[in-house]
């Protein structure tokens, strides 16, 4: 999937916005693999291409929420205390609140584009990545390498960084990539509903609206945009599981 999206303009047979009245609502062909939609653009380019946009916006989506997230669980797990306390009860609050409708609610008073998509996701998936680095540090704080740190006097920031993070930083990006699929699927959640990426920028789904709109025509042409948007999702979340397990081997090996 990364490939072919790497590849989108060697590979597909068309632009995907190139209009073609002569060509409209055609089913899948050998000159059109997925069809045309209503304005004769072919859906496999625009789908090819909508997956650029999808990873683009799953990894800098997660990668903010990652970067949020790493940073408020090291300092809650490193310092414990009323730092803890403080911090984990306002990711609590946070948590309270259905991530999808929050950014429903975003999305609607902030123009939607590629941008405020991927920083709305990313501010609203920090709070299980700061969960699960609190929990790795409040274990490696007790380390003997960190108290020997400490008594070689250590500042907290170096402690912090250059002992904790590295030995924490495993479980993280396991779960990074399982986030990315889900940043993914919200964003053509997003785009489905028509506040998700706007026209003329293209993204897993933003064909969809007007195709619904066709899907009582013969010839199978809704069930080819149908299927395409968890395909993405399914590598990268495939490549998180697998990831995972050294990782587990690896801990209880220690």
């Amino acid at each position: 999937m990364f490939l072919i999206s790497f590849l989108a303009t060697a590979i597909t047979p068309y632009q995907p916005n190139t209009l073609d009245a002569y060509h409209v609502l055609l089913p899948p062909s050998t000159s059109h693999w997925f069809g045309t939609d209503d304005l004769g653009r072919d859906v496999f380019s625009r789908m090819v291409f909508g997956a650029r946009v999808s990873l683009k916006v799953g990894f800098v989506a997660i990668g903010i929420a990652t970067v949020i997230g790493t940073v408020v669980g090291l300092i809650a797990g490193y310092y414990g205390g009323w730092v803890d306390s403080l911090l984990m009860r306002f990711v609590d609050i946070m948590l309270c609140f259905p991530t999808f409708f929050l950014i429903l609610a975003i999305v609607t008073i902030r123009e939607p584009s590629i941008l405020n998509i991927m920083l709305i996701i990313g501010f609203t998936g920090w709070m299980g990545v700061s969960r699960l680095v609190r929990a790795e540090v409040l274990s490696l704080r007790e380390r003997d390498f960190v108290l020997a740190a400490r008594a070689i006097g250590c500042s907290d920031l170096r402690i912090i960084f250059r002992h904790i993070l590295p030995n924490a930083i495993g479980p993280v990006l396991v779960y990074a990539t399982l986030g990315i699929a889900a940043a993914i699927l919200t964003e053509s959640s997003l785009s489905f509903l028509g506040i998700g990426v706007q026209p003329p920028e293209l993204a897993g789904v933003t064909f969809w609206p007007p195709v619904r709109n066709f899907s009582n025509l013969p010839g199978g042409f809704f069930s080819f945009p149908d299927w395409p948007s968890p395909l993405p999702p399914y590598p990268i979340t495939w490549w998180g599981r697998e990831s995972e397990m050294p990782l587990t081997r690896e801990t209880s090996g220690d």
